[in-house]
């Protein structure tokens, strides 16, 4: 074939090609494009194929998988649809309390309020942490808690990590078993190292928290256990505390015309009597039978009332009034006591001071406290018999000992 014979074909070859629709000709280069690199890659071309089938096999086999197919009722329909086929689509929170939220201009306040709600179902506490540990009392869960919070205000911490600290150990023992006494103070001051480091802008160094331990725990001991500790929580530590829900709910109920919910406009001396009781109450292995929204919400009852509750929570005194009931015993205790003074800290703001975890003579309070709980044996609930685990003897007594 002659040179001139080439090109004249190739002319008419493009003259039919642009006589096309342009969709058929888009359909064919795309065709071109994968007949070409499925020939180059091979091995790709079937294992993306082998995932696909993978995916659809397990959805049709009824198990649920990141691919997930809701059936839409056809709308004009007469027949009622099939309920048994949206049996293993379960919607929790269907039916829950109105936000209490007013309008943000940073956000909208219906899903800020359901996000936090949505917490309370993920991040999952029970007071029966201890049964799994033979070794452990209540007891040693209430010294080791008192002992974080002193260790929080000799390093001016702020609140919410002393109770993301508890948050973590709490559901850190739902994941284990059989923890020996030894065991505590490291697992506790690891805690409170964790959420130093979420909360806090300037976190104490590694060494600070080996340091109060005494000699205890070192700082390898603590790394260590970290990993352990993060695995087990599946490195899920943005809980909604206590202690969170409080400042939430007061703030709420501080609002005026112009709300700024970012900016504190509560009282602070009102704040750390209710955060005082709080405190108390936490320390108590049956305070974590109650979600942390309800825990908060009955503590501000106890210092306000029902319609200040039902403004700021959205709760009822249906949804709050067992926890009231249980809480009763705690305030009783703090009313035997000088109410709460803010403490001032060297470089922190007038305005964050209340923030700041202070400690004071809790295990001497929840002595006065009498709570229906399980029956314990009498040397074990003894707060000497553990306390020298706990917390280390002075440097003092050492020196005698030598």
């Amino acid at each position: 074939m002659s040179r001139r014979s080439g090109r004249l074909q190739a002319r008419n070859g493009n003259a039919d090609t642009e006589n096309q629709c342009p969709s058929t000709v888009a359909i064919r280069k795309r065709k071109a494009e994968e007949t070409k690199s499925t020939q180059e890659y091979p091995h790709d071309t079937k294992r993306h194929n082998y995932e696909i089938q993978g995916c659809w096999s397990q959805i049709t086999a009824g198990v649920v998988t990141p691919c997930v197919l809701i059936e839409t009722p056809q709308k004009d329909s007469p027949v009622t649809p099939d309920i048994s086929k949206f049996t293993r689509y379960r919607f929790q929170n269907l039916f829950i309390n109105p936000s209490p939220l007013p309008d943000l201009s940073w956000g909208n306040s219906k899903d800020v309020w359901l996000k936090l709600l949505s917490k309370e179902n993920k991040y999952i506490h029970s007071s029966q942490i201890l049964q799994p540990h033979s070794a452990l009392t209540p007891d040693m869960r209430s010294i080791l808690l008192d002992w974080l919070i002193e260790v929080s205000e000799v390093y001016s911490l702020h609140r919410e990590t002393f109770y993301l600290a508890q948050d973590y150990f709490d559901r850190f023992m739902l994941t284990q078993t059989s923890i020996n006494k030894g065991m505590l103070q490291l697992i506790g001051v690891t805690c409170l190292f964790i959420a130093s480091k979420i909360e806090e802008i300037y976190p104490p160094k590694l060494h600070e928290f080996a340091y109060v331990t005494d000699g205890a725990c070192s700082e390898e001991d603590i790394v260590q256990i970290e990993l352990i500790i993060l695995k087990a929580l599946k490195w899920e530590l943005s809980p909604m505390t206590a202690v969170g829900w409080l400042n939430l709910y007061l703030q709420v109920s501080s609002l005026q015309d112009c709300p700024k919910l970012l900016l504190p406009q509560y009282s602070q001396e009102q704040f750390i009597q209710i955060v005082q009781l709080l405190d108390l109450c936490i320390l108590h292995i049956t305070s974590l039978d109650f979600q942390y929204r309800i825990l908060a919400a009955a503590a501000l009852y106890h210092f306000t009332s029902m319609e200040v509750v039902a403004k700021a929570t959205g709760l009822n005194w249906e949804d709050i009034s067992q926890c009231v009931h249980w809480m009763s015993p705690f305030v009783r205790a703090v009313q035997k006591n000088p109410p709460v003074k803010l403490k001032a800290f060297k470089k922190v703001s007038v305005e964050d001071r209340h923030n700041i975890q202070t400690h004071m003579n809790y295990l001497d309070m929840l002595e006065n406290v009498e709570v229906k709980a399980e029956a314990v044996l009498p040397e074990e609930q003894s707060p000497m018999a553990v306390a020298g685990i706990l917390t280390p003897p002075k440097s003092t007594e050492k020196t005698q000992n030598l």
